[in-house]
């Protein structure tokens, strides 16, 4: 199964469209059953996850391919290959794991600085100690990419995706790190349930982008396809991308995912997509 299972919400409140709040452990619990029942296999997480890798730790998780991310290192750190060796070991404690399937640099920006020859070296020693199968990074624009890339090899790449956000179609990278045998893992494929709500539920601070919320409904209804549908389909249907994550609160809201995966995805218009990062960049949604 391409899908992968997102544990934010597992560790704090998470998302624009979550009203319950963080989920509880035996939500959880019956969360990770039901996609361990369509196979399921791959968790992401991250240190800066509130208790998500805690609480994965105590159910118990250890058939699991899990994905987490370290955070920035500290400025001024005299032992960066410490401080990443203590900080991976920490991870796996609290997961209950031997090793990591991947372990991704939540701050990359931090390798183009004069200590990231010594960070990438730290992570490329993690798989040598088979504490970490593949390392790589998550990003939030493409962009990033252009100087990353050029410096460093990645087993794996996190990016934003959804049929708003194109931006790895559109710069090249999605077919570049195709081409080059790096994982591309994308999130956001709901931009954080945003492109899930009805008119009335979204919040008014978007109406600025009230054509383009015409044109999605239009289409939804003239291809007679479900917002959660459109979603799911369109980014599953890339050979390219390796793991599609996704996030819920409830195991209800999985199992309307797995159901919405079956079915083809009608052709997308191009004016179905937007660089404006104020709308697809969820980090500034609290200026607008």
């Amino acid at each position: 199964m391409k899908l992968a299972l997102g544990t934010v919400q597992f560790g704090q409140n998470y998302g624009i469209a979550n009203q319950a709040g963080q989920v509880s452990p035996a939500e959880t619990k019956a969360i990770l059953k039901l996609a361990t029942s369509h196979r399921i296999n791959m968790l992401d997480t991250a240190t800066s996850y509130g208790d998500s890798e805690l609480r994965l730790g105590a159910i118990g998780i250890p058939n699991w391919q899990v994905v987490s991310k370290l955070p920035a290192v500290p400025d001024g750190c005299a032992d960066i290959a410490g401080w990443v060796t203590d900080s991976a070991h920490a991870s796996l404690r609290r997961l209950g794991l031997q090793s990591h399937y991947g372990l991704l640099l939540h701050r990359p920006q931090q390798l183009l600085d004069a200590d990231g020859d010594q960070i990438f070296l730290a992570l490329q020693n993690l798989k040598t100690m088979g504490l970490v199968q593949k390392i790589g990074i998550s990003i939030y624009d493409p962009a990033e990419l252009d100087a990353l890339c050029s410096r460093f090899e990645f087993d794996i790449v996190q990016a934003p995706f959804n049929l708003l956000d194109r931006r790895m179609i559109n710069s090249g990278w999605m077919s570049r790190l195709a081409n080059s045998g790096t994982e591309l893992h994308v999130r956001s494929i709901f931009l954080q349930g945003l492109l899930l709500m009805t008119p009335s539920e979204r919040p008014s601070k978007f109406n600025r982008w009230q054509q383009l919320w015409s044109a999605y409904s239009e289409w939804l209804r003239s291809d007679e396809i479900t917002p959660l549908q459109a979603c799911v389909r369109y980014s599953l249907s890339f050979a390219e991308i390796t793991r599609v994550i996704v996030g819920v609160d409830t195991a209800h809201q999985l199992r309307e995912i797995v159901e919405a995966t079956g079915g083809s995805i009608p052709v997308l218009p191009g004016t179905l997509q937007v660089q404006d990062c104020d709308l697809i960049n969820p980090s500034r949604w609290s200026a607008i």
